[in-house]
Parts: C-alpha cells; sequence; structure tokens
C-alpha cells in the first residue's frame, strides 16, 4: 500500500523528470535539462532583491519522485535558509520555503539517515 501512495505521489507531481529509483547522481545529471547555473538565477529570482541573496548548498536530486535542484539560500536580513527547489527538466520554481535553523538542522540529520553509506 505504502509503494502503491509512493508512486501515485510521484505520478501527480508537477515535476517534468521522474527519475529511476536508485539512480545515480551521474544518471541524474544526464536526466538534468536545466543547468545549475540556470536553476540558481532562476531560484534567485524568487526575490524581489536577488543580490541580496547568496547560495549556502545546492543540489541535483530526486525528491518525490522528480529530479530537481534543490538550493538553500541565505537572504540578507534573515534567520535561517530559504529552500527554493527548481524543476531539473523545465526549470520551473516547484517549491519555495523558508526553514529556520531548527527545521534546517532536523532536515539535514533526516537527510543523513537516508543516505546510504557506500560499500566498500
Amino acid at each position: 500500500m505504502l509503494a502503491a501512495t509512493g508512486a501515485a505521489l510521484a505520478a501527480t507531481m508537477p515535476c517534468s523528470v521522474h527519475p529511476p529509483k536508485n539512480a545515480t547522481k551521474a544518471e541524474l545529471a544526464k536526466l538534468a535539462k536545466v543547468s545549475q547555473a540556470d536553476a540558481e538565477r532562476t531560484a534567485k529570482a524568487v526575490f524581489k532583491n536577488p543580490s541580496d541573496v547568496a547560495v549556502a548548498d545546492s543540489e541535483l536530486e530526486a525528491e518525490h519522485g522528480c529530479l530537481i535542484w534543490s538550493f538553500d539560500l541565505k537572504v540578507k536580513g534573515t534567520v535561517g535558509v530559504h529552500e527554493v527547489q527548481i524543476d531539473a527538466g523545465d526549470g520551473k520554481v516547484l517549491s519555495s520555503v523558508h526553514e529556520t535553523p531548527a527545521k534546517e538542522t532536523a532536515e539535514k540529520k533526516n537527510d543523513q539517515k537516508q543516505t546510504p553509506t557506500p560499500k566498500r
């Protein structure tokens, strides 16, 4: 049931690229049609003064069945980061959410739990 729900969620996501599960970073990069630089410009353009925005972290990733560029942005005069997700296929903004420092820390811990340890 849970797998079916996840598949249904991925099918309804408003994104243009649905990468296969467990795709490598190299495979994800091949699927991306939007460059990191273009996605960054789009992410910064969400703000009234893009010059007040600095990239704290960025990543090409598969999230909820969608291939996205994810940017953690520091905005001058604010606390925490603003996460902007850009569709790596068509360059559209999928989400834009402000995260408090506590939420950002919790998200990073969760990401570390989900990242598989490389086999040696």
